[in-house]
């Protein structure tokens, strides 16, 4: 009897979880603008999340044969998570695995800057809008952002990444070669139409894409994600192990 009793528990509580998350209604109305006449993203918004870039899903939609090279074939043939996956250890997810990931994200924007803050990792990208070119720094887990506008399109440019990554949960190879383009277009109030185009010439012997829905979440506050295990400085003995 108490196994049933606990079934029906576990069942009456999935049922009003399903009904509150159908209960929410993203706001409806216009698009706003800033100050300056530009589409503002401003706010806190729920994605699909994305584990694996081929399969379709709900709010996305993905690309199902991947049009590897024989090196991008083989990378992914050969992949094998339980050898240690890079987040395991806590390592950045870089970008594309960043904007898969179930958690939302805070879009923050003024004339100069559009930023994402992640709430997976804490982690953040600034980039800028403001015309100015690519930096020459060096490759990095996240790129190098550029912004521009399309209309009432913001279209992010992305190069100059490190290759350590991988573009989904799944383990989708990438290369340092990868190129990503990203379109931002807000529809109205309480959505943003998303696409992610990936030019990665190692990789794959042609550009593909990945589309997918935004939707606004005034209701939700970002929180606090803590994943510390790469911290060089505590595995190399320059800091303490810390007693709680």
């Amino acid at each position: 009897m108490k196994i049933l009793a606990g079934v029906a528990l576990l069942f009456s509580m999935s049922i009003a979880a399903a009904h509150a998350q159908k209960a929410f209604q993203p706001p409806s109305g216009p698009t706003p603008k800033t100050a300056e006449g530009k589409v503002d993203f401003s706010g806190v918004w729920s994605r699909p999340y994305v584990p694996d870039m081929t399969k379709d899903g709900r709010e996305q939609k993905g690309m199902a044969e991947l049009p590897y090279t024989p090196w991008g074939e083989s990378e992914w043939k050969h992949y094998d998570p339980s050898e240690g996956d890079y987040t395991g250890a806590c390592l950045p997810f870089g970008l594309t695995r960043s904007v898969n990931a179930p958690e939302p994200i805070q879009i923050m924007q003024n004339a100069t800057y559009f930023t994402f803050l992640f709430e997976v990792n804490n982690l953040f990208v600034v980039v800028p809008i403001d015309g100015r070119p690519h930096r020459k720094v060096n490759p990095g887990w996240y790129g190098d952002s550029i912004g521009r506008w399309d209309g009432d399109t913001l279209v992010i440019d992305s190069i100059n990444f490190n290759g350590r990554t991988k573009l989904d949960t799944v383990g989708h190879p990438m290369s340092d070669q990868l190129h990503v383009v990203q379109r931002y277009t807000r529809t109205d109030l309480g959505h943003i139409a998303f696409e992610m185009t990936v030019d990665d010439p190692k990789t794959y012997s042609k550009p593909w894409k990945n589309t997918r829905t935004f939707t606004l979440r005034p209701d939700w506050e970002m929180m606090e994600y803590s994943c510390e295990e790469n911290n060089k400085s505590l595995w190399e003995g320059r800091i303490k192990v810390p007693k709680f």
